[in-house]
């Protein structure tokens, strides 16, 4: 469903270990905002009921329902280069996004 490319999953796992949270999931989820209309946000926060659960290289990442719909099919890498923009998610549902790359619509 969700896809963490390998230097995505090693950026999660070295910011989870600094978070307040350290044992936490990823926590994905798309909401309204950005400059498209939606946003995609994350997060360290353990599973509520109603989540979707998934993993990824190693990486237990949890999302509200709606939120899963919205991502379903993504790929999440990591872009730490000179003109890097951090994560990069490439969502199949989009029909078009904004050129910082953190919302859609």
């Amino acid at each position: 469903m969700i896809s963490l490319s390998p230097r995505a999953a090693a950026q999660v796992r070295e910011l989870r270990t600094n978070s307040s949270a350290p044992n936490a999931p990823l926590r994905l989820l798309v909401e309204n905002g950005g400059c498209s209309g939606m946003q995609y946000g994350m997060s360290f926060e353990e599973a509520k009921p109603d989540d979707v659960t998934l993993e990824s290289e190693g990486v237990p990442i949890v999302m509200d329902p709606t939120s899963a719909s919205f991502l379903k099919g993504c790929s999440i890498d990591f872009d730490d280069g000179l003109h890097g923009k951090g994560f990069e998610i490439k969502n199949p549902n989009a029909k078009s996004t904004c050129g910082c790359g953190k919302s859609f619509n």
